[in-house]
């Protein structure tokens, strides 16, 4: 799962990347409305978390610009603003989720993947692909009812395709969603990831479909 986290106060935003990334989500981080919409536009995210009080552009004027452009991109907004009438014009805006300043990480972190797991139209937590599971609300992988220790980028990319599941999901979207956006991975990077995968939950559960991407096997 990737995040674009707009946010302009720098020892938070450190904070809040730091704790997303130790639950293997890449991050993407900008510091003003115009960099946060130009990120928006151009990348691949599952989720963003957009502060309402940007500089340069109003985190409300990124999300009404995001909205109008038909991008369907889930967006929690956070902001210290505790009115009702900045609630309601995240929400008018396109909002999906609303935090509080201050609040838990491990709060927005739940929140985030619910987001994500209903985005990719999960409406139950746990997803199921033969002997593999994976609780989208905890982060949690299993192979046959026991933890199955991933690397991050093995996380990123298994959980991707499980959300998934039954759907060819294309090898550049795939990249997209696993490195964050200054990242240069090797042309066989993805791969090697896979083949990884594939010694860990079975060669069978990953299919490769050629000259289009992967796609994680339901039964």
């Amino acid at each position: 799962m990737r995040i674009l986290l707009v946010e302009d106060d720098a020892t938070l935003a450190d904070g809040i990347a730091k704790a997303l990334r130790a639950e293997h989500f890449a991050v993407d981080v900008a510091a003003n409305g115009e960099d946060g919409a130009h990120l928006g536009d151009t990348g691949s995210y599952d989720a963003a978390v957009l502060d309402l009080g940007l500089p340069i552009k109003s985190g409300i004027t990124v999300l009404e610009e995001w909205r109008a452009a038909g991008r369907a991109l889930p967006v929690l907004i956070l902001t210290a603003r505790d009115g009702w009438s900045e609630k309601v014009a995240g929400f008018r805006a396109g909002a999906d989720d609303y935090l509080t300043k201050p609040f838990r990480v491990e709060e927005l972190v739940m929140r985030l993947r619910a987001l994500v797991r209903r985005a990719t139209g999960n409406a139950a937590a746990r997803i199921q692909c033969g002997p593999v599971s994976f609780d989208a609300q905890t982060g949690q992988v299993e192979l046959d009812g026991l933890p199955l220790r991933l690397t991050a980028l093995e996380w990123r990319v298994l959980t991707t395709l499980m959300l998934r599941k039954g759907v060819v999901v294309d090898r550049l979207d795939l990249l997209d969603h696993v490195y964050e956006g200054d990242a240069d991975p090797d042309s066989n990077s993805l791969e090697v990831i896979v083949g990884r995968l594939r010694k860990k939950i079975g060669a069978e559960r990953i299919e490769t479909v050629r000259g289009r991407g992967y796609r994680v096997v339901e039964g």
